[in-house]
C-alpha cells in the first residue's frame, strides 16, 4: 500500500520559503511521529489556506541543533543570510529544551508536482 500525503502545519514564513524552492530543509524534533517520516515520502505544508506539496529525499537525525548546524546547510534551513545564532534562537523559540533532548531531525526535502 503505498503511502499516503502527510500534513504538516507549519509558520507561513517558512512555507513561503518552502515555496520558492529556497527552503530544502525542515527542521523537527523526534517525536514518535516524526520520527516515521522518510525518504520517498510525500508531505503536504501547510499555513492557513496555502499548502505545498514536497518529497523527502533524506532525513538526518542529530542529538541536538548545534550539531544539526554545524551539519546542514543554513541557507537551506532558514532564509537568505540568516546567521548560525539566528537559526539557533529560532529552533530554540520553537522547541525548547526538553523537546530538543528527543533528537533533531533534519529532513531534506524538494517540491514535488
Amino acid at each position: 500500500m503505498p503511502d499516503q500525503e502527510r500534513v504538516i502545519r507549519i509558520r507561513r514564513p517558512y512555507l513561503d520559503l518552502i515555496a520558492a524552492g529556497t527552503k530544502t530543509i525542515e527542521v523537527r524534533v523526534g517525536y514518535p511521529g516524526m520520527r516515521k517520516i522518510h525518504p520517498g515520502q510525500l508531505l503536504v505544508f501547510e499555513s492557513g489556506d496555502a499548502r505545498y506539496r514536497t518529497r523527502v529525499t533524506e532525513v538526518v537525525e542529530y542529538p541536538s541543533f548545534d550539531e544539526m548546524l554545524d551539519a546542514e546547510d543554513l541557507e537551506a534551513i532558514g532564509s537568505e543570510g540568516m546567521s548560525r545564532a539566528e537559526l539557533l534562537a529560532a529552533c530554540r523559540e520553537i522547541y525548547p529544551l526538553e523537546k530538543e533532548r528527543l533528537g533533531v531531525l533534519a529532513i531534506h526535502l524538494r517540491l514535488a508536482p
